[in-house]
């Protein structure tokens, strides 16, 4: 009978074990679901922030086009040969 009570008892001592790490996994899995809705939650903050600065510089980019500078020349002229061609065309609609 001591051979089957210290099956039992290795048995007891294993299972609680299992208790014990399952807690610690489940606790663990826990935390990391936190901390990744925590990441996903700057990792969308961030992909805002991003678009709004890809806005701005666009806004930049066309502004110093607009303005003439040195480094957009070319660029220039062509935005100032679109605008020319959009009021021709306005005036056309409007003459009609």
């Amino acid at each position: 009978m001591s051979v089957i009570a210290e099956i039992i008892d290795t048995l007891e001592n294993k299972i609680a074990k299992l208790f014990s790490k399952i807690q610690f996994l489940e606790k663990n899995n826990h935390e990391l679901g936190a901390k990744l809705n925590h990441a996903s939650q700057i990792i969308s903050q961030q992909s805002q922030e991003i678009e709004v600065l890809k806005k701005q510089y666009e806004a930049l980019k066309l502004a110093n086009t607009l303005l003439g500078s040195e480094d957009n020349k070319r660029d220039t002229k062509l935005k100032i040969n679109s605008l020319i061609r959009e009021i021709d065309y306005c005036i056309a609609q409007l003459s009609d």
